[in-house]
Order: structure tokens, then sequence, then C-alpha cells
């Protein structure tokens, strides 16, 4: 389950900041902090005071003012506003309502390639029957607990959703349990509430621990989520590589990204980690032997991660498909 941490009070970060000023300092501007965005936060909002599109029968508003933001649906005979008060997503976004006591998730979505809302990525083939229909598909209470469980932090405690205690976006405590109580511990000049040490996990347990969100082998299998959509969940994508170890902590997700910071997108940098293993003096006996590539030395993921595009309603998503191999043209999608 997705570490809730405790809510004793005001956030700790600035007594997490005061040990870990590394990890800290860039952490609010990462995608993963801002994977909520609250009203009057959003810049996309600020941009574009009114947005709209037409889908069917139904005209789909988006209008802030003064830092208030509607979501607005419309046929010929009937209207339905309602307040946008949780935006899901940084760059693409899907915003999640409230109506009569149940949630919803909004049936158009903003895509930045595009710069224009439209259906919101899986409603393609859904055709809405009445204005009730067309304002969002109706979440479950798992889907609810999910939604604001990945994108928010305290927002579900013991297993049941908690909007009152709500952060808006990943913060300390939502990856390192009990952050929030060892920072005022720390406070105090006591240590021993350390929360773990999540690069003490196996690989397998350090993916299993980031597919709590980005999805876990188990999940996309269980599911059944086949063909080029599971492209976005990377801990799945990476355990099909045929060199992935479970044991092996030198291919993780942390191996090759660092949670604290903005994604990296110079292929370059990742050569690093590529050569761990693809050189001859550092494998160790221990572990599988790794071949070199004869190909090329450098940028290895542009090649052996490449980029696979997905049709959205927005226009082309693109994502690096995390499940390492000799790419052959024509490339097909393994899966």
């Amino acid at each position: 389950m997705i570490v809730a941490g405790t809510a004793l009070g005001e956030s700790s970060e600035s007594a997490c900041a005061s040990c870990h000023s590394a990890q800290t300092m860039h952490q609010a501007e990462t995608p993963m902090a801002q994977a909520m965005l609250l009203p009057g936060e959003n810049p996309v909002f600020k941009v574009h005071p009114k947005l709209t599109v037409r889908k069917g029968s139904y005209t789909y508003t988006i209008e802030t003012r003064d830092g208030n933001t509607l979501y607005t649906v419309s046929d010929d005979l009937n209207t339905v506003s309602l307040p946008i008060r949780w935006t899901i997503g940084k760059r693409m976004q899907t915003w999640v309502l409230e109506r009569d006591g149940h949630y919803l998730e909004s049936l158009v979505s903003y895509y930045p390639n595009s710069d224009r809302i439209d259906l919101t990525v899986g409603d393609e083939g859904f055709t809405p029957h009445s204005i009730d229909e067309a304002i969002g598909r109706p979440l479950s209470l798992k889907e609810a607990n999910d939604c604001f469980g990945c994108h928010s932090t305290r927002a579900v405690i013991d297993g049941k959703l908690s909007l009152d205690s709500l952060r808006a976006g990943i913060t300390c405590e939502h990856c390192h349990q009990k952050a929030n109580t060892h920072g005022f511990d720390a406070i105090q000049g006591v240590f021993d509430s350390s929360p773990p040490d999540l690069k003490r996990l196996s690989a397998e347990g350090v993916n299993d621990f980031c597919g709590q969100c980005h999805r876990t082998w188990e999940t996309v299998i269980r599911t059944g989520i086949r063909g080029v959509p599971n492209v976005r969940f990377q801990p799945y994508r990476l355990e099909n590589s045929k060199c992935f170890d479970g044991s092996d902590r030198r291919l993780t997700c942390i191996a090759c990204h660092d949670p604290h910071k903005n994604l990296i997108r110079d292929a370059s940098v990742y050569d690093k980690v590529c050569v761990a293993c693809h050189r001859s003096n550092a494998n160790r006996a221990s572990l599988q032997p790794a071949k070199h590539c004869p190909k090329a030395a450098a940028k290895c993921v542009s090649c052996h991660m490449p980029r696979i595009e997905v049709n959205s309603p927005g226009g082309l998503l693109t994502f690096t498909d995390h499940q390492i191999r000799i790419t052959k043209s024509p490339e097909t999608y393994p899966n």
C-alpha cells in the first residue's frame, strides 16, 4: 500500500532540508512534487483562462476567474458546472470532480503537445447518452484511493480516503515511511526513527515500491493491459528486459533516476549506468556477464530503450520504453 506517513501537524520538509539539503533543494520543482495541483496553482489555467471543445452532442468549457476554475458541460438543453478542485498531472492534465458525494474523472483532459483539451485517454470509445454521463467517468472507491494516494500525500490514511489531511503532490513522507515523525524527532536530537533506506532494497523490491504508482509487473499482468499502452508502466517494462535481475541493484528505477530531481533527457547521462554492466572490468563473478555493444559506446538508451509513440485524442504521446533490448528494423513492440 502507499506509504501515508503520519499526520503530526505541519510538514517536516524544513526539518528534512536541514540534514538532506541535496535531496530537498530541487524536489519541489519535479513533476512528482507537482503531481497534483490545487485551485489557483495551475499554470495552464493562467495561460488559458478559457478552454473549450465540442465532442459529439456536448460542449466542454474550462473557465477560470479569480483563481477559481469551473468545468462546464452543456448540450442543447442543459448545462452542468462543477468546480475543479484537483488537477492530476503537471503537463498532461486530467481533473477529478466531485458531484453529490461521488468522484468523477473528467471526460476531457488538457494535452500540452497540442495545447488543447480533448477526450481523456481511454475514453475514446465511450459515447455518453446523457449530460450526467458526459461529465466524466465515476471512480470506484479503490480508484479514488489510488488516484489521490499516488498524486498527493496524506490523502490515504489506514486505507481510507482522508482529503482533510491531503497535501498536493509527492512530499518526503509519501515515499519515506514516517519521515514526518523522524523530522520532528530530529529537531529534538533523536535519530533512531530514521525511515528505511530504499537503496537497500533489491532491484525487484525497488521496482515494486515505485510500481505502487507506476504499475508493477504483477499489476499489469493481472489487469491484462496489453499492447503499446503499457509502455507507460516503466517497472513492468524494465522487468521484461532480458538483462533484468531481481537481485542486482545496478538495474533499478533509482539506479538511473534521482526522484528528487527533474528527469534528465540527455541520453549520454545514462551511459555510466549502462557501462556498469557492459564492460569487462565491471562484471563480478556473482553476476551474469554482459556483452559489449558492437555498434556504439555512447548514448546507449537512444537505441536500446526506443521512444514509443502512443496515439491519444490530444495527439501523440511519447514514452521511453524501459524494456531494454536490441532493436531491429522494422521494430515491433515486444509485449
